[in-house]
């Protein structure tokens, strides 16, 4: 073999290592990027759970005009507005997704 030959497959050899390993990397940035967009949808959930339940104390009799509740209530929608702005990321993973990843990972460990 030529001295060409020998640095083209040198060369040829780490290409493939960093590829390979670019690979390996992108693949484990995805599945933490997936795990956070799954965490962010269920607190988004939770929040807009808490409004309703909110919503529906103020409502009763019992407790219709108390500020503390209104303000309570207001500071939950604000959060929950709050949370719509990361829509771009729940965007990236519907629930019925998130289970069917859930239950493929489950099957192949």
């Amino acid at each position: 073999m030529t001295n060409l030959e020998i640095t083209l497959s040198i060369i040829l050899s780490i290409s493939l290592l960093i590829n390979v390993g670019l690979g390996i990397y992108a693949r484990a940035a995805i599945v933490r990027l997936l795990s956070v967009a799954d965490e962010l949808y269920d607190l988004r959930e939770m929040s807009n759970s808490l409004v309703n339940h909110l919503q529906s104390i103020y409502e009763m009799e019992l407790f219709y005009g108390d500020e503390t509740l209104k303000s309570l209530m207001e500071h939950s929608r604000s959060f929950a507005e709050q949370m719509d702005t990361f829509e771009y990321i729940f965007g990236l993973v519907e629930k019925d997704d998130i289970t069917t990843t859930e239950e493929d990972e489950t099957e192949t460990s």
